[in-house]
This record gives C-alpha cells, sequence and structure tokens, in this order.
C-alpha cells in the first residue's frame, strides 16, 4: 500500500491537469509544474529516505512518510491557488519516497530473519505490482474521480490511502530494532553522508531544472549540473559512507545499467502517459473520466503482466520483450489522429501496459540480486530517483510538443521522440550479455537457499 502511494500520485494527476488549469485561470502547460515538482521532490528524497531508514529504522521512516502525506493531501485537497498546490506536491513527493525504499529494506530483513538468500519471487513481484499497476491505473481512477468529483480529488484521495496504510503499518510491521544511542550530530552527519545528499541534491536539481524548459534551454543550468556532478563524484570517492557509491556503480556495470534502462523506459511509459490524455482532453474533446477509461486495459495489462513476470525466471527475456513491446508502441501511435477510433487508441495503451508491467518486475529483480544487503535502501530509491529524471525529461518533452497549442502535430512529434526511446533500450538490453549470466545470481523462480549469516545480511 505505501509503495503505490507514488505511483498512484504520478499519473493521477495526469487527468487533473486541464480541469486545474480552467479553475486556475492559466494554461495546461502552467500546470505542468504540478508534475515535476512531485518528480524533482521524489528524485532527491527517494535514496535520502533509503539511507535514513537504514540508519534511523525502516517503519519509522514510513510512518513519518505515510503522516506527511496524509498531510499533503488535506493541504492540496482545500487549496486556493497553484501556490498551496505545489508545497503540496512537493510533501506527498517527499512523504510517499519513504515508503518504497523502506519497504524493500523491511523485505530485506523479514528475508534475513527467516533464513533465506531473497524472499520468495512472489514478495517482490507483489510490490512491483502495487508499483506498476498504479502507475497506468492512476489516469483512470483519476478521470472516473475528477470527472465525478472534480479536481480536488487527486489531492483527497491521499487521505484514506494514508490513513489506510498508517493503519496496517502500525498493526503489522514490526518496531525497529533499538537505536543505538549516545552518538553525536556529527557521527551522524558522516555515516549519513549529509554533504554527499547536499550535493546530489543540488545535482539533480540543476539537472531538471534544465530539463524542464527545454524550449528555452538555460545552458547556464546545464553547465552547473556538469560541475556539480564533477563535485559529486570527488567527493563521493572519498567519503567513507558515500551516498552515492560510485565505485559500486562502476564495479558493476549490471546495477548501473539497470538505473539507466529503468529510466529511459520509464521515460518513453510516461511521454504517452501525459502525451495522450492532455491529447485525448483539449484535442479529442474527451472529458476527464472517458480519458481515464481508456487507460484501464493499460493499467490491467500492467498488473497481469507484472505478475506473470514475478513467476517466471530469466529476466533478460523479459527486459527484451518490454524494451521491444516499447518501440512496437512508439511505432504505433505515429498514425493516430483525433479521427482515431478509440478501439485502437486503446490497442495503442495496451502495449505500454505490457512494457511497464515486465520491465518493473525484471528492473527490481536485478536491483535486488546486484545491491549489497546493507545499502539496499538507498539502492532502491536510486532506482525510484532514475525513473523520476525520466519522468520529468517526459513532462518536458510533452511541454515541447504541446508549447502553443495541443493537436495531432504535437502527438506526431511526441512519437518520434518514443521510437527514439524505445530504440535505445532495445538495443542496450540485447547488447547486454551480463543479463543472461547464469552464474552470477540464483535464477528469480527458484527456491531461496538459507543464508550464510554476516553481519550485513543482520536484520
Amino acid at each position: 500500500m505505501g509503495a503505490a502511494l507514488n505511483p498512484v500520485n504520478s499519473s493521477m494527476i495526469a487527468t487533473a491537469l486541464v480541469p486545474i488549469a480552467a479553475a486556475m485561470h492559466i494554461t495546461v502547460g502552467q500546470t505542468a509544474v504540478l508534475i515535476s515538482t512531485l518528480y524533482l521532490t521524489s528524485a532527491i528524497a527517494q535514496p535520502a529516505a533509503g539511507r535514513l531508514a537504514e540508519e534511523f529504522g525502516a517503519r519509522r521512516v514510513f510512518l513519518a512518510g505515510t503522516l506527511t502525506v496524509l498531510v499533503a493531501g488535506f493541504l492540496g485537497g482545500f487549496a486556493w491557488g497553484m501556490t498551496p498546490l505545489i508545497v503540496a506536491r512537493v510533501l506527498i513527493g517527499a512523504g510517499t519516497s519513504a515508503c518504497y525504499p523502506s519497504a524493500m529494506l523491511l523485505i530485506r530483513r523479514r528475508a534475513a530473519t527467516a533464513g533465506l538468500q531473497e524472499p520468495p519471487s512472489s514478495v517482490l513481484g507483489g510490490l512491483a505490482v502495487a508499483g506498476a499497476a498504479t502507475v497506468a491505473i492512476g489516469p483512470a481512477v483519476g478521470g472516473l474521480l475528477v470527472g465525478w468529483f472534480g479536481w480536488r480529488t487527486a489531492f483527497l484521495i491521499n487521505v484514506p490511502a494514508a490513513l489506510l496504510a498508517l493503519v496496517m503499518a502500525l498493526a503489522w510491521i514490526g518496531k525497529d530494532p533499538a537505536r543505538e544511542r549516545g552518538r553525536s550530530p556529527h557521527t551522524i552527519a558522516q555515516r549519513l553522508d549529509l554533504p554527499g545528499m547536499i550535493v546530489f541534491a543540488g545535482t539533480l536539481i540543476t539537472l531538471l531544472l534544465f530539463l524542464n524548459d527545454l524550449q528555452q534551454p538555460n545552458w547556464v543550468l546545464l553547465v552547473a549540473t556538469v560541475v556539480l556532478t564533477g563535485v559529486l563524484v570527488a567527493w563521493e570517492l572519498r567519503a567513507a559512507n558515500p551516498f552515492l557509491d560510485v565505485r559500486l556503480l562502476a564495479s558493476n556495470p549490471a546495477l548501473a545499467s539497470t538505473y539507466l534502462r529503468n529510466g529511459l523506459t520509464l521515460l518513453g511509459t510516461y511521454v504517452i502517459l501525459y502525451g495522450l490524455t492532455q491529447w485525448l482532453q483539449a484535442a479529442r474533446g474527451l472529458p476527464s473520466f472517458q480519458a481515464g477509461l481508456i487507460l484501464i486495459p493499460m493499467g490491467a495489462l500492467s498488473a497481469i503482466t507484472a505478475r506473470i513476470a514475478s513467476r517466471r525466471s530469466g529476466v533478460r527475456g523479459w527486459l527484451i520483450a518490454s524494451a521491444a513491446l516499447l518501440l512496437v508502441g512508439a511505432v504505433a501511435t505515429l498514425p493516430l489522429t483525433t479521427g482515431t477510433p478509440i478501439i485502437a487508441l486503446v490497442a495503442v495503451t495496451a502495449l505500454f501496459g505490457l512494457t511497464s508491467g515486465a520491465s518493473t518486475v525484471a528492473n527490481q529483480t536485478v536491483l535486488y540480486r546486484e545491491a549489497p544487503a546493507e545499502s539496499i535502501g538507498t539502492a532502491s530509491g536510486l532506482l525510484r530517483t532514475f525513473g523520476y529524471v525520466g519522468s520529468i525529461a517526459s513532462a518536458a518533452i510533452t511541454g515541447m510538443a504541446f508549447h502553443s497549442r495541443v493537436d495531432d502535430t504535437g502527438l506526431h512529434h511526441i512519437s518520434w521522440a518514443l521510437v527514439v526511446i524505445g530504440a535505445a533500450v532495445l538495443l542496450m538490453t540485447v547488447l547486454d550479455r551480463r543479463l543472461a549470466d547464469p552464474t552470477r545470481k540464483e535464477p528469480a523462480g527458484q527456491e531461496p537457499q538459507p543464508l550464510t549469516t554476516t553481519t550485513a545480511d543482520a536484520p
């Protein structure tokens, strides 16, 4: 439930943008800030929350994040202007970011307690289904709620969802181990690598601000990004407890390529998610709930594919299939116009549902196997961070395509961008032979073996 909060907030807002623009008397393009602020916050907060969960306890961080989402739901639901809506999206991004890395850490802890090398595939599969399904179902549910009750429900939905997650967490998640006492703030800051977190945040902020306005690029921001990246790498190579383990990424190409592959796949998925939704409403003239209904098969197929993939071994086949479907879906969007039959639109979105479900499960499985046990929280957060960078880039692409008007020409520009993205993902996946090496890790479908006791795997 907690892991689903961020994806549903990421996607559900898509059908509320046009009504929000009308209510606030602004253009649809100006509402894109509600997308980018959540992604910017989440991109920074996900790995930071993972590190905090490793240091202070996954349950504590999970509960704190869920309470933040509850407050943000009320703030956004009763907002009177764009400023409180932006603040609410920032809080939602920060709060929901605590849930996924905490969940991965809790699963790792539970597996170690049970004496397993890794949890049953259905456990990680369930977590992947929660993320994959809600990303695609979000616009459908959001379209229905926004159509029936207005755009405020895109925020108020967080109130019952957060309350339910809180109740279940308090009832079912065991308490964290007692915190080590007597540590000075300086010691805690060193263990968290606060300087690394700050430079990492600055690097992402300048990068995402640059991506957010590609129509009139600010090259100073790009230069600042390059400089900050150099500072980040130099610092992390010297840090005793690096927040971003540069050496690990350099020595583990499978993990590094998983981050990049996940980011590019989500870039393609979100381009169609946001671009097609806006086009259906503004160019085709469909109300929010009808635009959402068209995306229901996408959500259903995403959940079904994720569940099937989680029960099969061999991640390489699923990743290649996902990349191929992304490219096929991109090509299928090229001939779409406002006169295209609804059934054809449903068929196209269904292809992206298959892509989302397969890639989410496979990439998460590779991450779990490749990341060190003691830093699975931070590593899981970074997986989401790369996804958010892709998501913000998708908002930038959509904003450029629909800069002056939402029409068929803009949609076709989006389609060609999708073709390039799909081809890149397929090429890098096919060429990654490490995914096919069965000697590196145990197959996903094989029964987990007992742990060899180590301090890194201790709960």
